[in-house]
């Protein structure tokens, strides 16, 4: 089996819809996921930039995706440290990440003080149930740190969602820190993060990551990516990752 993450096309948060450029990522990307083989579900976030982005996908495979709402954006609100600033939990400079070692680790990130005492353990938890209620549906149980499935076959997975919570799943099925990936990995926008299944023992199921933020659709069609959701690669004095020009 394997389970596609889609991240949304570019996007307009202030509309919560895309950007002309997102329009055209999420069209480009309809073209690749059109095309894929023995889909077994199609899933998407309950926000309009997931739903604008699943859109043209659903309409060339004449199907509808089914909206779950967990999978909207990772909900959970952290502070910052120094201010005591309610605010997302991820992106923090990286000096406040090396002060606070335990945000990157597995079994100790939820103690550090951005997220101590917050909403983040009860929606990472509620990522976790969604999760595994997903591939409950397609005969996959959690069994310690691996899955069990009497009947791993060659299907496809593919929900619609956005950086946070994909990161969250990810690192929910590896058994890392969400923490450790928020701030090392970024998935571009119309982006395709892809696991397949690894069954070494019968009946015993690990999900490995194979492929983490593709564009290859936009690449193809000459469509340089988006670079939303990214910081400047050379320092701008914009400390944003809104979509901007690096050259």
């Amino acid at each position: 089996m394997r389970l596609l993450l889609v991240r949304h096309a570019e996007p307009d948060y202030a509309h919560d819809s895309l950007t002309p450029r997102g329009r055209c990522e999420a069209e480009l990307l309809s073209r690749r996921l059109s095309r894929l083989k023995n889909v077994e579900g199609w899933f998407v976030s309950p926000l309009g930039r997931a739903r604008d982005t699943a859109k043209p996908t659903m309409e060339r495979v004449g199907a509808e995706a089914e909206i779950l709402p967990w999978l909207q954006e990772f909900r959970g609100r952290a502070v910052d440290p120094d201010t005591g600033a309610v605010r997302i939990p991820w992106d923090f400079p990286p000096r406040q990440v090396e002060r606070y070692p335990e945000m990157t680790r597995a079994d100790r990130w939820l103690e550090a003080p951005a997220y101590a005492g917050t909403d983040v353990p009860a929606v990472w938890e509620e990522t976790r149930q969604g999760l595994a209620a997903l591939l409950g549906r397609f005969g996959y149980t959690r069994d310690g740190a691996v899955w069990r499935c009497d009947d791993n076959r060659r299907g496809v997975i593919v929900c619609f969602c956005h950086f946070g919570i994909a990161m969250a799943m990810t690192a929910d099925l590896l058994g890392l820190s969400p923490a450790a990936l928020w701030q090392g990995m970024c998935m571009t926008p119309s982006s395709v993060t892809s696991f397949v299944t690894e069954e070494r023992v019968k009946g015993e199921v690990w999900w490995r990551c194979e492929m983490l933020g593709d564009v290859s659709h936009l690449l193809a069609d000459d469509e340089r990516p988006s670079t939303a959701a990214q910081f400047p690669e050379i320092y701008t004095g914009r400390d944003t990752t809104e979509p901007i020009d690096w050259d």
